[in-house]
């Protein structure tokens, strides 16, 4: 009976873990790697994406309640975020910067569990200098592009890429482009115009991207996760709207709230996940 219970709480965690990978990866400057690695999810994935025939039996169990998740996350939300984004952007984007925050803790366990070698530190600082000098030039550099199927082509490329390499959000990379709106809305409504060539560029770049990642973290665990703690930091910072909080102090306190909130939000999950894990 008390197997049957974990069972069940560790099967509606995966669903919320998987719900929160597709609503993380709609909003803008959130990757749905970072929430992997954060959940403690991203090497079973990244193991089924680099060897999908020999490790998709395997991680069945683990990997079904969490794709239901981010499909619902995903698709079925993603108008009303664009709604919630377009009415309350700092409010929405200050909680899951917050969420993020909260979940770095986890983020450091994960990678210290197989030691820290000389030069974390070093590819942690490198490839938070490198996030961030990629995000503010796309933003300084910013131009306006016409959809097209070409270019949601791309957006599938940087769709997948968001997932394989943990910091690098899409939705970062799309908005300065004019492709976020169209891309996401596209998605929502499930128009097969839009979702046709993302979905062939995402398996292109899964075929081509996904091994290497992998055969990496197997190879220098400690240090490639350093160096994506780095990128989780730089694209977080990156992401935080600092424009909200040097207006009235009023929308200062709330955006304040909406990332207390997300913390302590992740911070829960987490003490909730290690509480699930242990007992399982």
């Amino acid at each position: 009976m008390r197997e049957n219970k974990t069972g069940t709480l560790m099967f509606a965690l995966r669903v919320l873990q998987g719900v929160l990978l597709g609503v993380g990866a709609v909003l803008p400057g959130i990757s749905g790697g970072v929430l992997c690695v954060a959940f403690g999810i991203y090497k079973p994935v990244m193991e089924v994406l680099s060897d999908p025939f020999g490790k998709f039996k395997t991680h069945l169990p683990l990997l079904v309640p969490i794709l239901a998740g981010a499909a619902a996350g995903f698709l079925g939300v993603a108008r009303i975020l664009s709604f919630f984004l377009e009415a309350y952007p700092n409010q929405s984007v200050c909680l899951f910067v917050g969420l993020i925050a909260g979940m770095l803790p986890s983020l450091f366990r994960e990678a210290g569990e197989k030691g820290k070698p000389k030069g974390c530190m070093t590819a942690l600082l490198a490839c938070f200098a490198g996030i961030v000098f990629l995000l503010a030039s796309l933003e300084i550099f910013s131009v306006s592009i016409v959809p097209s199927k070409r270019w949601y082509l791309f957006c599938g490329f940087c769709m997948a890429l968001s997932v394989i390499v943990p910091g690098m959000s899409f939705s970062t990379l799309l908005m300065p482009m004019g492709l976020y709106a169209p891309f996401v809305d596209g998605l929502g409504s499930l128009n097969l115009t839009i979702l046709i060539p993302a979905g062939i560029g995402a398996v292109l770049t899964v075929v081509a991207l996904a091994k290497f990642v992998d055969t990496m973290m197997k190879k220098h665990y400690a240090l490639v996760f350093h160096g994506i703690i780095g990128i989780v930091i730089g694209a977080t910072v990156m992401t935080v709207p600092f424009s909200g909080f040097a207006g009235s102090f009023a929308a200062a306190a709330v955006n304040t709230v909406c990332i207390a909130a997300g913390f302590a939000a992740a911070l829960a999950l987490d003490h909730f996940n290690s509480k699930i894990s242990t007992q399982g």
